[in-house]
């Protein structure tokens, strides 16, 4: 009896962390526009849940299936949101501030297949150098780390576009010349 009463805890835990997992990644392509992959990940995600949450409610009597489904709940977020940053769906713009003006350091950055728009800015301390750089999110700590490395107290500020159309750059990650 306690064997089969650990494994129907550890079927509902596996069921629900596998089902959170596939619903946090299906509300992330939802958010970026691909619905025809959050279709499909949606009916996975569901026949997961029914058989997960009736898995619960024909032993409603036993806490411990109960405790296993909200633990798993839990532990499904984690594993989805670890997924996600893995899967790094998208892109990310990031703006950067210099702390001294350097007209090379857009160079550099186009020349390791970053989009770069710059233009002179001025700060309280004197001339500046301001970037907008464009890059998808499986390339965004590496931008982060060459950025530091080239100017280490830049003041660096990032978020996820939601539209990007036109450039030459665009055409580039269309054709996948980015990042070889």
């Amino acid at each position: 009896m306690l064997e089969n009463s650990i494994m129907m805890v550890a079927i509902i835990l596996i069921i629900n962390v596998v089902y959170v997992s596939f619903f946090t990644i299906r509300m992330i392509l939802t958010l970026k526009g691909q619905r025809y992959q959050a279709a499909f990940i949606s009916m996975i995600e569901v026949v997961i849940y029914v058989i997960g949450l009736g898995l619960v409610l024909d032993n409603l009597n036993q806490i411990q299936n109960l405790i296993a489904y909200a633990v798993g709940y839990g532990l499904g977020v984690i594993v989805g949101m670890k997924i996600e940053e893995k899967l790094a769906l998208g892109y990310i713009t990031v703006n950067v501030i210099t702390k001294e003006y350097d007209k090379d350091l857009p160079k550099n950055l186009r020349g390791l297949g970053y989009g770069v728009t710059s233009w002179a800015a001025n700060g309280l301390e004197g001339d500046r150098m301001a970037l907008q750089i464009l890059t998808p999110r499986k390339y965004e700590l590496k931008l982060y780390a060459t950025i530091k490395e080239l100017d280490p107290k830049a003041f660096i500020i990032a978020y996820e576009p939601k539209t990007i159309h036109g450039g030459f750059w665009v055409k580039s990650v269309k054709k996948g010349k980015l990042f070889k």
